[in-house]
């Protein structure tokens, strides 16, 4: 019921407001419903993840051309799940209550408040980000920030070595116009917002974390080489 009413919100500013181009949905259908990755670059803290729980349950519902007809908000798809930072979900009553719709919460091990900081991992955020693994679909941003170009943490690299998930890049492009940092103001309207779902990545699971995540850099157009390659186009995508 939650993540319909929180659907029913953002639906709007992703269909009215601003105009979404969702590209890839014939891949999220091809997908298995446990054991699936996706990692992505990030521009706002709330509104990437929204908009692809939208694509996610457009999806089960075998929608191919984008998001005009929210019919699968009633029954929308449930065993996602996405990798946070725990001080941003506490961080009011909104961020809370996106909490409840599939976070897994971890404690950043390089910065906290605003402060770069030297912390060691803690088990049981490892522990808990296996288990929505091997019950559905989960979204992880391997830049833990939504600074664009910014280097990639080796965790995403251990997570993937650790439990060998199929692993889809995700490409996002626009939402730094379109609202705030935090992806709950609108500041710009009638902006595009581009999202593509590439095809699972081929890895190979016992190359070494550093190559794995540079490989996962690259799926997801963040590696110094795309620093001057224009974004996506809306033509690569359906409306």
């Amino acid at each position: 019921m939650l993540i319909s009413l929180l659907g029913l919100f953002t639906w709007p500013r992703f269909v009215w407001t601003n105009k979404s181009v969702v590209a890839g949905m014939d891949v999220l259908q091809e997908l298995p419903q446990e054991g699936v990755l996706f990692v992505s670059n990030h521009q706002t803290y709330f509104a990437d993840v929204a908009l692809m729980y939208h694509a996610f349950s457009a999806a089960k519902w075998k929608i191919k051309r984008g998001l005009r007809n929210p019919i699968y908000l009633l029954a929308p798809k449930l065993n996602v799940y996405y990798v946070a930072a725990r001080e941003t979900m506490q961080s009011g009553f909104i961020p809370k209550l996106f909490a409840y719709g599939g976070a897994i919460t971890v404690q950043r091990t390089w910065r906290e408040a605003g402060k770069d900081i030297q912390r060691d991992v803690d088990l049981a955020d490892v522990e808990n980000i296996g288990k929505a693994l091997t019950t559905g679909w989960l979204v992880t941003f391997p830049q833990g920030t939504t600074k664009p170009f910014e280097k990639g943490r080796k965790g995403t690299a251990h997570l993937i070595k650790q439990h060998r998930p199929v692993v889809v890049p995700v490409n996002i492009d626009g939402f730094r116009r379109a609202f705030d940092k935090k992806g709950l103001r609108i500041k710009m309207r009638d902006s595009r917002l581009l999202m593509k779902f590439y095809e699972p990545l081929e890895i190979n699971y016992d190359d070494t974390p550093e190559a794995i995540l540079e490989q996962v850099m690259r799926a997801i157009r963040q590696s110094p080489e795309f620093m001057k390659v224009p974004p996506l186009k809306a033509e690569e995508g359906e409306k």
